[in-house]
């Protein structure tokens, strides 16, 4: 994990992905996100912070329609041409799996609740969770190999 951030339920994702930019050292190439990030705000803050050639890879909802953004569009006429699961196939949004699978590490290895019961400390456990987190998987995941 690069960056998070933990705010009360009146802040809304495409809200809080400003600061969670700011807060990444690394150059971004692709960015996956669920369809709450589906927003010319989300493209337009992503440019900001990486550049236009960031890879943006969010579902579009299925009443969507084309608009300004060239790469939106692309993902809308490739559901429409091929279905969604050829669009998760061809975009790499299948990957998003891996992340999944990172937050259920969370859940069990550090729980699906807070302790905490104030924001600020709340805040400082996600934190410590996130850096444990980031600990135990720099010492390798698990490999496996089809044997039939």
């Amino acid at each position: 994990m690069l960056a998070s951030e933990l705010t009360t339920e009146h802040v809304g994702d495409e809200t809080a992905l400003p600061s969670l930019l700011d807060r990444v050292d690394a150059q971004v190439g692709r960015f996956l996100a669920d369809g709450a990030y589906d927003g010319s705000g989300v493209s337009d803050c992503l440019a900001g912070a990486f550049g236009s050639e960031v890879d943006v890879v969010v579902p579009p909802p299925k009443n969507a329609v084309s608009g300004d953004n060239c790469q939106r569009n692309q993902h809308i006429e490739h559901i429409a041409k091929h279905g969604r699961m050829a669009w998760q196939a061809a975009t790499g949004y299948n990957q998003r799996s891996r992340i999944e699978a990172q937050i259920g590490r969370w859940k069990a290895v550090i729980g699906d609740r807070l302790h905490a019961r104030n924001l600020e400390n709340q805040i400082t456990e996600t934190n410590i969770g996130a850096s444990a987190l980031n600990r135990m998987s720099a010492f390798g995941r698990a490999k496996y190999e089809r044997v039939s």
